[in-house]
């Protein structure tokens, strides 16, 4: 999943060049057996490898990455397509608006990853359209992986009643901007200072279309949440001690929200899940999953780096982390006692040699220069297509 390619064909070729490398006699190039091995992997065993992975390692942080001791946790959705294939589009359909045979299958997902390390703690998947399949709806499949310590931050979007009375439930705070649909009056309420006071949220009367009649009926009639504003943006949390978090500092740290951004970006452009390769759900859900796990275990060599030699590992670049790995690994498997060592601190010392955020240069347009191949689009399903030849 860390290579450049990804495919079956090259996965099999690494095998063949190892078994040669020592001595041993070589296999096939067929990549059937490859692939049937691959789909008998469990989902199950794997998606609890990639998710123990990611909070073990949210949980380790030190103190010197939090925010006055509070783990903060992103949470944002992003969509991935996938082959075109009827059992794909069975499970994660093609939007309404394009053609039949046009259109590639799609699906959204939903993740909660740690600012301080960068790992995915959990994740939920689901079609594109259709009940349940909201990114608010995602996201309440992942409550339970929210603990005492963390701070949610998110954009607007999951500014609501429901999400913030859960939240404060399970004693996690939150820092989102105001929901688009608020209307912040701060002459009311409890005032705490410039532009900054506690104020009574009342439950509305319409329930989430994810939570259940009772469980929407437990929730109380009224929270108090603290609404702030920073150079004109409005902002909502529940850390109401406006001396202890005072609201400049708050700001700040939701720029970091943006990071969350630049993970996608790894995730589905440095690792390639912006277009899958498996023909069948049960088997993109596996790729997705081992693409996490993936992603968890390089973000775990820079948060190793980091804490051996006095780094932030979101200040380290993850591309060339990828790079490192994707070259050393072949060679570092066959070393042994103290060579092992030291291969592994020079390696580790080299994942912190890439900063990345201080580069000093103009902005650039958003833009690019190299022209796309004239290949016109395809206006009708490709087997019609291949009849008209």
């Amino acid at each position: 999943m860390l290579s450049d390619d990804g495919s079956c064909k090259q996965a099999v070729a690494s095998v063949l060049v190892d078994r040669i490398v020592d001595g041993q006699s070589a296999n096939t190039v067929n990549t059937g057996p490859y692939c049937k091995a691959r789909q008998r992997l469990p989902l199950k065993q794997l998606n609890e490898a990639a998710t123990t992975a990611g909070r073990l390692l949210h949980q380790q942080t030190p103190d010197a990455w939090r925010f006055k001791g509070y783990n903060v946790v992103l949470t944002d959705g992003a969509t991935v397509q996938m082959p075109d294939t009827p059992e794909n589009q069975a499970d994660f359909p093609q939007l309404d608006s394009q053609k039949p045979g046009l259109g590639f299958p799609i699906a959204r997902l939903v993740v909660l990853i740690s600012l301080a390390a960068g790992t995915v703690m959990d994740y939920g998947l689901g079609a594109y359209q259709g009940k349940g399949s909201g990114e608010t709806s995602l996201l309440s499949q992942l409550f339970g992986s929210l603990s005492v310590g963390d701070l949610l931050m998110a954009d607007r979007y999951y500014c609501t009643f429901a999400i913030i009375a859960l939240m404060r439930a399970i004693g996690v705070p939150v820092l989102f901007p105001i929901h688009a649909g608020k209307k912040v009056d701060f002459s009311q309420g409890i005032r705490l200072g410039a532009r900054d006071h506690l104020i009574d949220w009342k439950k509305p009367k319409r329930k989430p279309v994810w939570m259940a009649k009772q469980e929407y009926a437990d929730l109380p009639e009224t929270i108090t949440v603290r609404e702030f504003a920073v150079n004109g943006k409005v902002y909502v949390t529940t850390l109401l001690n406006a001396k202890c978090y005072h609201k400049q500092e708050l700001a700040i740290l939701y720029k970091q929200r943006w990071k969350i951004e630049l993970d996608f970006r790894s995730i589905k452009t440095n690792m390639g899940m912006e277009m899958l390769r498996c023909k069948t759900p049960d088997m993109v859900k596996k790729e997705i999953t081992i693409n996490l796990l993936a992603y968890n275990i390089i973000r775990g060599n820079l948060a190793q780096a980091g804490s051996l030699y006095e780094k932030i590992p979101r200040q380290l670049s993850f591309r060339s982390a990828v790079q490192l790995v994707i070259q050393a690994s072949k060679q570092i498997v066959r070393l042994t006692g103290e060579r092992l060592i030291k291969a592994l601190q020079a390696l580790l010392k080299a994942m912190t040699s890439t900063p990345i955020g201080k580069q000093k240069r103009k902005s650039q347009p958003r833009a690019v220069k190299r022209r796309p191949k004239p290949f016109p689009l395809l206006t009708v399903p490709r087997n019609e297509a291949c009849l008209m030849l």
